[in-house]
């Protein structure tokens, strides 16, 4: 399988908060994310990297 795990990086530590994601979709809100067997869920946060290569998705949380 090809999903990716999705961080959320705090203070320079990246902290994993969903493995096995298969949606990640901005919206309004900040980030939808969905994993394999979960409902999706929004993230107050902005997209800072994407690596397919090494299947990593790094989000920076925004102001509240």
């Amino acid at each position: 399988m090809c999903q990716s795990t999705i961080y959320l990086r705090k203070g320079g530590v990246e902290e994993p908060i969903l493995k096995d994601a298969i949606l990640v979709e901005p919206c309004d809100e900040g980030v939808k994310i969905q994993g394999f067997l979960e409902a999706p869920k929004v993230v107050k946060a902005k997209i800072a990297t994407i690596d397919l290569l090494k299947h990593r998705i790094v989000l920076e949380p925004t102001a509240a």
